[in-house]
């Protein structure tokens, strides 16, 4: 098959670089990654173990091999290297699109060159910033390759923004793809889901500028209580872009305060606003020196994450919604205007626009909330999907506890246990977080004893059916639904007060079911 050469790339070049851009920029969890290295590879493209994205490595696995992007790698090393010998200047006589085609491979080549360097990076123990020696290499590579006529990349992002840029995206590859644990189709869409969070859908966009004002977009994360939603905020915090010093070689905030997480269901409105807003010595009883709050310490490359949002004192609401909308707030006891710099991720288990309705919840907060939102998939739904992961979360909640030369043989028992003792349909209520009590029960006393509410698939009612047929009871149904919300909430004031009823009630309901 003839090729034929038109400016810089020859047409089977220039089908190759173009799926080359479109990987550059692809979410690397969705199928659409994949796609991209298909087409770059054609006959070439190795399906045994391609679907890498679905096979997520942990801190002691690694991550799993990509037999297709070392022949990626390859092939645009030595275009790149043909290109920026033989062109100078690339304009006048080329194809317009050809600058944009070289200065993506030019990335894509680059950037793979200095991974390991990010990675050693992002292992060095250091209390201070992120460290990068190694910026005057990365320089004067790019200037080599991008520094000449037609090429306009480092005119729309400056080498050290560019830099940043690449080590964040290593930064969010790595912490999305190893705190994430399980192959299951649902797991894939909540990687995916928390890098567009990151990146948004545009990452050219995102390059370009946007990166400096994604802190003033607020996510909130829903899913069921024990779902991992705290993993999710930290994924989002640990990615976040860190401008790049190149004069003293640091990224900015230190890797100790990108983080700051608050559980709001587990202090009183008082001391939740303490945390977040600070407070002034005499504003409340036992306050008894100046205090600054999560709002005021955090950097403006941190996240402050509100757990359990849903629990929040509608006084508190007020004052948050005003942080939402301005960035300002006041100390505890105080009068001095301050302002926020970071980022808020926000959490909760509850059904919000339910609370809005009952008047709980303000509606003009909501909004600000869920600028964007990620929904926590169940453990069940992950486990239906794909039930290999339930021995691979075994053993990562195996090696926590116990190390890695024991954690395989208490993993071997646990998964021993559950296929005996509780079977394949057991529906987890309590997600990872009763996953996680099963495994250390099991490693204590060799058993696990689910709640008594607790119960596998089949156990759930079919409302469907049961509402067509009209078979049920007032009393039946009463009971069933008490039994499903304090499944939820695990308290019976909480489940009294969602419902409407005397707390002796819902008491008198649980114990008609068991």
């Amino acid at each position: 098959m003839v090729s034929c050469r038109m400016g810089l790339f020859s047409s089977a070049e220039a089908s190759f670089a173009d799926a080359v851009s479109r990987l550059i920029y692809a979410n690397p969890f969705l199928p659409e990654r994949i796609e991209a290295e298909h087409e770059a590879l054609a006959a070439d493209f190795i399906r045994e173990g391609a679907d890498w994205n679905l096979q997520p490595g942990t801190e002691a696995t690694g991550a799993p091999p990509q037999p297709n992007l070392a022949l990626i790698r390859r092939r645009v090393d030595v275009l790149v290297e043909r290109i920026s010998t033989a062109a100078p200047a690339i304009g006048g006589r080329h194809a317009a699109n050809d600058a944009e085609r070289f200065a993506d491979l030019v990335l894509f080549a680059v950037f793979h060159r200095y991974c390991a360097r990010f990675d050693e990076t992002l292992a060095a123990e250091t209390a201070g910033a992120y460290r990068a020696p190694y910026y005057r290499d990365f320089l004067a590579e790019v200037e080599r390759l991008l520094r000449r006529p037609g090429v306009t990349l480092l005119d729309e992002c400056p080498p050290e923004a560019l830099f940043a840029f690449f080590f964040q995206v290593r930064r969010a590859f790595l912490h999305i793809h190893r705190s994430l644990v399980g192959s299951s189709r649902p797991m894939a869409r909540l990687r995916a889901s928390i890098w567009q969070s990151v990146f948004t859908h545009d990452m050219r966009r995102y390059r370009r500028g946007l990166y400096a004002r994604m802190g003033e977009i607020t996510t909130l994360i829903t899913g069921e209580s024990g779902t991992g939603k705290e993993l999710v905020a930290q994924a989002l915090a640990l990615s976040r872009h860190l401008p790049f010093d190149a004069r003293h070689g640091l990224f900015a905030g230190q890797p100790s305060q990108l983080f700051f997480p608050l559980n709001i269901a587990a202090l009183s409105p008082t001391l939740v606003e303490s945390e977040l807003f600070g407070h002034r010595r005499g504003a409340f009883t036992g306050a008894l020196v100046d205090r600054a709050g999560w709002l005021e310490v955090c950097p403006p490359e941190g996240t402050v994450f509100l757990d359990e949002i849903g629990e929040v004192d509608a006084s508190i609401q007020v004052k948050l919604l005003r942080v939402l909308q301005s960035r300002g707030f006041q100390r505890l006891g105080e009068s001095e205007p301050r302002r926020f710099a970071g980022r808020i991720v926000a959490a909760t288990n509850r059904d919000l626009e339910a609370e809005i309705r009952t008047g709980r919840f303000r509606e003009d907060f909501f909004f600000r909330l869920c600028g964007d939102q990620i929904t926590a998939p169940a453990l069940r739904e992950q486990l239906a999907d794909a039930p290999a992961d339930l021995a691979l979360l075994i053993g990562v909640i195996a090696r926590r506890l116990v190390g890695d030369a024991e954690a395989p043989a208490v993993a071997d028992e646990v998964l021993t246990w559950i296929q005996r003792e509780l079977g394949a349909d057991y529906a987890w209520p309590g997600n990872f977080r009763e996953l996680e009590q099963c495994v250390r029960n099991i490693l204590l006393r060799r058993e696990y004893r689910p709640r008594p509410t607790a119960g596998r698939r089949g156990d759930v009612p079919d409302w469907d059916t049961i509402f067509a047929g009209g078979s049920w009871t007032a009393e039946q149904l009463l009971t069933h639904y008490c039994r499903s919300v304090f499944a939820r909430t695990q308290n019976i004031e909480e489940t009294a007060r969602r419902l409407d009823l005397d707390r002796r009630t819902v008491r008198a309901k649980l114990r008609d079911r068991t």
